[in-house]
């Protein structure tokens, strides 16, 4: 059957979460003294994201959203840092930096392509406030926010998928993940999906990637959006 959805993966996939945390790690803390290798504070920023998801997905803590998971992170990044230069409304614009990453160049326009044959759709960790900030930074023309806030589950949970899904009236094998991850993706083809891997060399930083291949017969593999539409006819 012909796919009818397009669900995405942001961070990373669709947007360029690390050139964009830098740039705000810097604006933030650079003026008030603080000298860092920024690159490497945003990776560490990040690398405390999926530790933080887990207490949820093993229901151990009740379903709280990314903006409070990355808050508490932000704290814990500046305490191992020895970083104490930001007042209590300064960390919270801080936080809301993730609101305000930058796209991939090739993101809006390709997904503006895809969007003429399919529904496009957010299936992110991301929760609303932040995806409505991603869309409105970037002009990401999606046609719905689903994913962890919508089901209150984390991804590679299976109900992140399938509930997303289902919020489209779709089944499964209606729908096509795009991720620039192979566990994204490797959880949702076992789910029925089908699947397209969007290479992101880059993705922490010039050069430096967890995915540079795909590492599995997904159905499409792409160097971008706009390759992702091409090979899909939009």
């Amino acid at each position: 059957m012909p796919v009818k959805a397009l669900l995405f993966d942001v961070f990373g996939t669709v947007v360029d979460w690390h050139g964009s945390i830098a740039r705000e790690l810097e604006a933030a803390l650079a003026p008030r003294g603080v000298a860092a290798d920024w690159a490497e504070l945003a990776r560490g920023w990040r690398a405390l994201y999926q530790p933080a998801m887990e207490p949820v997905r093993s229901g151990r803590r009740g379903y709280v959203t990314l903006d409070v998971l990355h808050r508490e992170n932000l704290d814990r990044l500046l305490d191992d840092h020895a970083i104490d230069v930001l007042s209590e409304a300064e960390r919270a614009d801080l936080n809301r930096a993730w609101h305000r990453l930058s796209p991939w160049p090739d993101s809006p326009p390709g997904m503006t392509r895809l969007r003429r044959r399919f529904i496009l759709a957010s299936l992110s960790n991301g929760n609303v406030a932040l995806m409505v900030g991603l869309i409105r930074t970037g002009g990401l023309p999606f046609d719905a926010i689903l994913g962890a806030e919508f089901t209150k589950s984390y991804k590679p949970a299976p109900q992140t998928y399938l509930g997303s899904a289902a919020a489209l009236g779709l089944a499964p094998a209606d729908c096509m993940m795009v991720a620039a991850h192979n566990d994204d993706l490797a959880a949702a083809k076992a789910l029925g999906f089908a699947t397209a891997f969007v290479r992101r060399p880059d993705e922490h930083g010039p050069g430096r990637t967890a995915d540079p291949e795909p590492t599995s017969d997904w159905t499409h593999a792409a160097e971008s959006m706009e390759d992702l539409a091409d090979r899909l006819g939009a």
